[in-house]
C-alpha cells in the first residue's frame, strides 16, 4: 500500500509541475535613433550641469535598455531613481576623498615616501572598486523586475572583496593566465546569492572551459605587444608607423574575440533554478561593432585636429606665414579647450552607443531561454508583487556603472 501511495503522490507532483516548453527567444525592440538622441541630449546636459546630469542620463539609459528587452512577450522593468545613484556617488566620494587627502599629506611630508604611498593608494581603489561593483550589481538586480516580480541579491560585499583581492594577486602573479578561473569563482559567488522569487541562482561554467576558449587571445595579445615594442624601438619612422598600425588594428580584433568568448562562456553558465540561456553570438558581430566605433573615434579626432590646425593658422598669421616671435593668443587657448571638450564629448557619445546599447542589442538578440516556465511559476506563487523585496538602497552602492 505504501508503494502505491508513493506512486500516486509522485504522479500528483508530476502533474502539478509546469510542463517543459520550447526555448523562447529574447527580443530587443529599441531603435538606434532613439538611443542616439537620448545620449546626445544627455551629453549636452552633462556639460551644462558640470557632469551631474550623468545620474539622470544613466537612469534613462537603463530604462531604455530594460524596457526594450522583451522575454516571452513581457519586457524587463527598471525602477531605480537618479537620486539613488547620486547618493551612491556621494557615498563613494566620502570614502575616496580621505584616501586622496592622506596620500597628499604623505607626499607633502616627505617626497621620498611618494613611491611607497602610490601602491597602497592603488590597492585601496582596486579594493573599493570591487566592493562598489558588488553593491552596484545588487542595486541593479533589486531595481529590476519581470512580470511584476523583482530579482534579488544577498551575500556580503566584504566577502566578495576578500575573494577578489586574493584572485587579483593570483592574476598578477600568473600574468593574467588565472583570469578565467578568477571570473568563474567570483561569478559563482554572485550567482549563488542571486534569486528571482523562490528560484536560486548558480553558475556552472568552469574556468578551464574559458581558458581553452581564450588562451590563444592571451598569446596573440602578448605577441602583438612584443612586436609593436620591437618595431617601435627601431630607429625608423616607417617601422614606428607600422608598429602603431599593428597595435591600432589588432586591438579591436583581439578585444572582440575576447568579449565574444567571455560572453558565450558566461551566458551559458548562468542558472536560475533550471532556467538556462543559449546564445548564437558570433565574434564577427562584435568585431564589426568595435571597428565602427574605432573608425568614428579616429575620424572625430582627425577632423577636430584638422580644424584646430586650420583655425590656429588663421588666428596666428591671418592667412600669412607666422612670425617666429608671435605668441598664441587667449582666443587660441579657448579654441583648444573647446575642441578638446568636443572631442571628449563625441568619444563619450560613441562609447555609450557602441559599448553599451549596440553590445546589449547584439547579445540580447542572440539569446534563447530554456525552462522559462519555472519563472512563470515563481511569479504565480509570489503573486506578482513588485514590492516583494526591500529596496534597501542605503545598503547598496552604485556609481553609475554598466
Amino acid at each position: 500500500m505504501s508503494d502505491c501511495s508513493n506512486v500516486v503522490r509522485d504522479e500528483a507532483v508530476a502533474a502539478s509541475a509546469p510542463l517543459p516548453t520550447a526555448p523562447r527567444p529574447i527580443l530587443f525592440t529599441g531603435e538606434n535613433g532613439e538611443f542616439r538622441r537620448l545620449v546626445m541630449r544627455g551629453a549636452l546636459l552633462e556639460i551644462v550641469t558640470a557632469g551631474f546630469y550623468r545620474f539622470w542620463l544613466a537612469t534613462k539609459m537603463r530604462r531604455y535598455l530594460w524596457s526594450n528587452t522583451v522575454i516571452d512577450g513581457d519586457a524587463l522593468e527598471y525602477v531605480g531613481a537618479a537620486r539613488e545613484l547620486l547618493f551612491g556617488f556621494f557615498f563613494a566620494l566620502a570614502i575616496a576623498t580621505p584616501a586622496y587627502l592622506l596620500y597628499f599629506l604623505v607626499t607633502m611630508e616627505a617626497e621620498r615616501y611618494k613611491a611607497f604611498a602610490s601602491l597602497p593608494l592603488l590597492l585601496f581603489f582596486f579594493a573599493f572598486g570591487q566592493y562598489a561593483n558588488y553593491g552596484a550589481r545588487r542595486y541593479r538586480l533589486h531595481k529590476t523586475s519581470w512580470r511584476g516580480l523583482r530579482f534579488g541579491m544577498g551575500g556580503s560585499g566584504l566577502a566578495y572583496l576578500g575573494r577578489a583581492l586574493c584572485w587579483g594577486a593570483v592574476i598578477a602573479l600568473t600574468l593574467g593566465l588565472a583570469l578565467p578561473f578568477a571570473q568563474a569563482a567570483l561569478e559563482r559567488y554572485k550567482m549563488r546569492n542571486t534569486s528571482y522569487g523562490g528560484l536560486r541562482g548558480d553558475f556552472v561554467a568552469r574556468g578551464g572551459a574559458f581558458f581553452k576558449r581564450g588562451w590563444w587571445i592571451w598569446a596573440a595579445t602578448i605577441a602583438v605587444a612584443v612586436t609593436s615594442l620591437i618595431l617601435g624601438a627601431a630607429k625608423s619612422e616607417a617601422l614606428l608607423l607600422l608598429a602603431m598600425l599593428i597595435a591600432l588594428f589588432a586591438a579591436p580584433a583581439l578585444y572582440a574575440a575576447f568579449k565574444a568568448a567571455q560572453w558565450r562562456w558566461w551566458l551559458e553558465g548562468l542558472r536560475l533554478g533550471d532556467i538556462r540561456l543559449e546564445t548564437s553570438l558570433t565574434t564577427r558581430r562584435l568585431l564589426t561593432n568595435y571597428y565602427v566605433y574605432f573608425a568614428i573615434v579616429m575620424g572625430c579626432m582627425l577632423a577636430f585636429g584638422a580644424l584646430v590646425g586650420i583655425v590656429t593658422f588663421v588666428l596666428i598669421s591671418g592667412g600669412h606665414a607666422p612670425q617666429p616671435q608671435q605668441q598664441p593668443s587667449a582666443a587660441l587657448f579657448v579654441l583648444f579647450g573647446a575642441f578638446y571638450v568636443l572631442t571628449f564629448v563625441a568619444a563619450g557619445i560613441a562609447t555609450r552607443i557602441y559599448f553599451v546599447q549596440r553590445v546589449w542589442k547584439i547579445v540580447a538578440g542572440s539569446l534563447r531561454v530554456h525552462a522559462l516556465e519555472q519563472a512563470e511559476a515563481a511569479v504565480a506563487e509570489t503573486g506578482s508583487s513588485a514590492n516583494a523585496i526591500n529596496e534597501g538602497f542605503l545598503g547598496s552602492l552604485d556609481v553609475v556603472g554598466f
